[in-house]
């Protein structure tokens, strides 16, 4: 690594604190698939990037590249890094979408925490439909830590691996959509603070 990167390496020590860093990034509108060298030298990420990121920062602080991919009807997929506390499952995340960002790590179960991804999923073409778990290292042969280069590798190998099937329930998709054009209809253009109050009380993300 680079003297910069290892300085925000070792200034990003916990979930928490990457994911703060993450939501004050840019969200990347490009074609790319950045690796965390990529994401530190540009300063934006979609999501995988930031999943990249995420995973490169926390494996230096002892914990797995874990990825976990949420399978979307509409084949626009969300991805995440994935970690342990104390027996929990949490989450860090960068989305253009206010609800699909990092979760605390409250949640017992691999489930549980995927199914609280269910109603913000819904946006009039999104609905969850799977989930996958992988380790990075073990995923894909790449160095998709420090190359300069896009690792589209990652993604075709994303989109490849087991997925299992989740189900939500057609009158809990029903109500989350009603809900969602209504506040769409309300609000065109929401901003942050308009998004969390539409999301509560489900709203568990990283403050």
């Amino acid at each position: 690594m680079t003297a910069r990167e290892r300085r925000l390496v070792a200034q990003l020590r916990t979930p928490q604190a990457v994911q703060r860093w993450l939501r004050d990034l840019p969200y990347n509108w490009e074609a790319t698939f950045r690796t965390f060298r990529g994401v530190v030298a540009h300063e934006r990420a979609h999501c995988a990037e930031a999943m990249l990121f995420a995973c490169a920062v926390m494996a230096e602080h002892g914990y797995p590249p874990l990825v976990l991919d949420l399978e979307s009807q509409d084949g626009l997929d969300h991805v995440l890094f994935l970690y342990q506390r104390d027996g929990r499952w949490g989450t860090v995340a960068r989305s253009r979408d206010e609800g699909l960002h990092g979760r605390k790590p409250v949640f017992r179960t691999l489930q549980a925490l995927v199914r609280s991804y269910m109603d913000p999923y819904v946006d009039g073409e999104g609905r969850l439909v799977g989930y996958g778990v992988a380790n990075l290292d073990t995923l894909v042969r790449c160095d998709w830590r420090l190359s300069a280069r896009s690792v589209w590798v990652v993604e075709r190998a994303l989109i490849a691996m087991p997925h299992r099937p989740i189900h939500m329930a057609e009158r809990r998709y029903q109500r989350a959509l009603t809900r969602f054009q209504s506040f769409k209809a309300r609000h065109p253009t929401p901003s942050a603070r308009d998004w969390r109050r539409h999301l509560a009380p489900q709203h568990r993300d990283w403050t």
